[in-house]
């Protein structure tokens, strides 16, 4: 059960319900369209990372522990890094040089014309907003029990 005085009012709660949303999918619009527009990995990972300190800042500390486990979010980072890895060394594999695209490219201005840009981004994207996130955490973690 929750506690009462856990987290802000419940009009704040029900405000950052709603717009959390909208600002993950923001960031995960400017993650995937990146290579077309501008945005790409870092601005879409930083969006990311805004809407779970949104919910992490309405809702409070223990409530988000409950239902998001930082290891398992450090373990979805690690894997991240190693896809962006992955990514890299295929091109020095395949084309003989770091991170070439080795990706068929496809027409101008569409989601798979990137080669692999849009991979990148995603890793990127992932690793950023993740970060963001577990290191807020982590400082209000250390701000709570440092008291």
């Amino acid at each position: 059960m929750e506690k009462k005085n856990e987290g802000m009012t419940l009009i704040v709660k029900t405000t950052a319900r709603l717009t959390a949303w909208f600002i993950l999918l923001y960031g995960f619009y400017l993650v995937i369209h990146g290579h077309l527009a501008s945005g790409g990995g870092f601005a879409g990972g930083l969006m990311i990372a805004l809407a779970m300190i949104h919910l992490l800042l309405a809702y409070g500390r223990d409530y988000i522990r409950r239902r998001i486990n930082p290891e398992w979010i450090q373990k979805l980072m690690a894997s991240g890094v190693a896809a962006f890895l992955l990514v890299g060394w295929l091109g020095l594999l395949i084309t003989g040089k770091l991170f070439l695209n080795f990706l068929a490219k496809g027409h101008f201005l569409k989601i798979l014309s990137g080669g692999t840009i849009p991979v990148i981004n995603v890793c990127i994207g992932l690793n950023v907003g993740l970060l963001l996130y577990i290191g807020f955490y982590y400082l209000v973690e250390f701000r709570i029990q440092g008291r």
